[in-house]
């Protein structure tokens, strides 16, 4: 089993769309590992944005994900980064493919629902930054068997 990371972004929350995109991804059949609320600041952004720090955009970028609280999860399943990445679909909402996080909710590329890591190592570290290690539980998924076949778990 895989975990990774999503957050939902301030543009989800202030849309009251928490539940809906919760749902999704539990319908899919993710486990919630872990989830909370919370309101990022200056420093978490510049280490999770790292790469974009020194971009034009990127104090845009930086209120926007500081106009609300994020509400940050771990979400588990087999190959869970995969299956999270093709649910939020391309990260521009007036590119994602209808049917997609993005796709259903989304018109902007900045404004666009959620995060998502982009692969397992990434999203070891990301998590790393989001959550304690006592935040993030084990425990027995009761539908794992009619989610996988044995083989696959």
């Amino acid at each position: 089993m895989e975990t990774t990371l999503v957050l939902l972004k301030p543009s989800c929350v202030q849309r009251q769309l928490i539940g809906e995109i919760v749902n999704r991804f539990e319908r899919r059949g993710l486990q919630v590992a872990g989830m909370k609320m919370m309101q990022l600041d200056d420093n978490i952004l510049r280490e999770h944005y790292a790469h974009l720090v020194d971009r034009p955009f990127f104090p845009a970028l930086a209120q926007s994900m500081k106009a609300s609280p994020v509400v940050a999860m771990a979400l588990r399943g087999v190959e869970a980064v995969a299956v999270v990445r093709g649910m939020t679909g391309y990260t521009n909402g007036r590119k994602a493919d209808p049917g997609t996080i993005r796709g259903d909710y989304a018109m902007s590329n900045q404004q666009n629902i959620v995060h998502a890591s982009d692969s397992p190592e990434n999203a070891k570290i990301e998590l790393e930054r989001f959550f304690r290690p006592e935040e993030i539980f084990e425990y027995n998924h009761a539908l794992l068997s009619f989610l996988y076949a044995t083989d696959e778990r």
